[in-house]
């Protein structure tokens, strides 16, 4: 597995939604870190890919995710009912039309659909970065569990700040400056 690159990566944001996030651990750290990504990937180019399982049951995503998404690019998730993003068809195709390869993956719950989305996207040959402080269940020892797994079956563990970093890659730009600003 390489470097982030740019000209590769794009960001996937998976179920957060608005009668799940009361329940998830550290909630406000979550959503304020999915927010920077939405609006870092924005700054450095990265497109972005929403969903929404079971929206009847679960509500839409969250005021914030969705206003990032309005202001970055276009609120347009993906609604599904498999846990896996990947069970469904319209994800599949968004994520072959970009014609990237790096996943950056960011959601809820870990330990179920963040886990099964990672495991498909891995085993459809994608290089998956999932981001620690952006992703969380209702128990940690769930999210804990997740990452231990999405790391044995080949996915790389970053952070919010970091990744955004990375795909900054250097400093004196104005591209470094706005993602300053972001992660402050």
């Amino acid at each position: 597995m390489s470097r982030l690159l740019r000209a590769d990566a794009f960001l996937v944001v998976i179920d957060v939604q608005q009668k799940l996030m009361p329940v998830i651990d550290d909630r406000e750290t979550i959503e304020r870190n999915i927010d920077r990504l939405i609006r870092g990937g924005k700054v450095v180019d990265i497109p972005a890919i929403l969903t929404e399982q079971y929206v009847q049951g679960l509500g839409p995503t969250v005021p914030i995710i969705r206003r990032a998404f309005e202001e970055t690019s276009a609120y347009e998730p993906i609604e599904k009912a498999c846990f896996s993003g990947y069970g469904c068809a319209e994800f599949v195709m968004a994520t072959r039309n970009l014609h990237r390869k790096q996943a950056i993956v960011a959601g809820i719950e870990a330990h179920v659909c963040v886990y099964q989305t990672v495991g498909d996207l891995l085993t459809n040959g994608y290089d998956v970065t999932i981001i620690a402080d952006a992703i969380s269940s209702r128990t940690l020892a769930n999210k804990e569990i997740a990452i231990r797994r999405m790391i044995s079956d080949g996915a790389r563990l970053s952070s919010t700040e970091m990744v955004l970093f990375e795909l900054t890659v250097s400093s004196g730009t104005d591209e470094f400056r706005e993602i300053s600003r972001l992660v402050k």
